[in-house]
Order: C-alpha cells, then structure tokens, then sequence
C-alpha cells in the first residue's frame, strides 16, 4: 500500500530527493541539477510517496503568487512507475491549490524538439492528468533542453 504524506523537515525533503533523484540517471543525469533541486525543495511544499516506511517517490511544489504554484521536481522510483503513485501526487498538489484558492498549477518539461523517449513518457503522463502545454522556451535552459511550459487550471 502506497502512502501520500506531507513531508514538513528539511533534512527529510534533501534526502527523499536525492535518494529518488540519483535513481533516475534517465531524467536527472547532471550532477549540479541534482545539488540544486535537493537544496531547493527544502523550504517548499514537498509530498512523499511511500511503500511501508520507504520513500519512493515525491513531489515539490514552489508557490510562485496567490494564483500559481508549479510542480518544481518530481520524481519516482522506476518499479514504482505506472501504479498510480504519479496521480496520486499531482493530485495532492491539486488539493494544496485548490484549499489556497490558487487557479494554476504550472510544470516544465523537456519540449518534443528534443527527442527523448523518458521526457515522452513524462509529456504523456502530464497531458493525461489535464496538463495542456502553453509555451516553448528554446533558451531557458540551454539550446539542447527546449522547455515545454504546461500548466493545468484548477479552479473551474
């Protein structure tokens, strides 16, 4: 059984995060992205994923003003993909948005432009929980990572 818990201590947060990051080499293979997203989630909004008392997944949420929060970083362990656990937290970001009276909850991505069959799976899974993609931003990373700007209305 898969829990959806709030994860409140800091420390928790950069470890879950690089736990799950450093076990997704696929999505996040750049060492100074993984050092920034582990000091980053830290002061956010962070949701875990846990089977038994074994983190496996999770989520950070940055609040950008009064209507838009973005899914930052997320990420969940490969034998955990494709069980709902995705949903699961995407729902709980939802949640958090809707009680905070918030009207759009935002993601990046890698663009198609960039062919990457992981980055598919992942537009995919974003389009499939009502994210519609908005904008590419060509230069946002690097040329070599065209961002795909989504975002989903919450509040309808």
């Amino acid at each position: 059984m898969i829990d959806i818990k709030e994860v409140l201590s800091p420390e928790d947060k950069a470890s879950i995060c690089n736990s799950v990051l450093r076990a997704l080499p696929g999505w996040f293979g750049i060492e100074s992205a993984i050092v920034d997203y582990v000091n980053d989630v830290q002061p956010m909004l962070f949701y875990a994923a846990f089977d038994n008392d074994q983190p496996v997944g999770f989520i950070a949420i940055k609040r950008h003003n009064d209507y838009t929060s973005e899914v930052y970083v997320m990420g969940i362990l490969m034998d955990y993909h494709r069980k709902g656990i995705g949903r699961k937290l995407i729902a709980s970001c939802e949640e958090y948005c809707k009680q905070a009276e918030m009207e759009f909850l935002t993601v990046k991505t890698l663009d198609e432009s960039r062919e990457d069959s992981g980055y598919e799976k992942t537009r995919l899974f974003y389009l499939s929980v009502g994210f519609k993609p908005l904008e590419v931003f060509p230069l946002h990373w690097d040329e070599s990572n065209p961002c795909l700007f989504m975002a989903k209305c919450i509040v309808i």
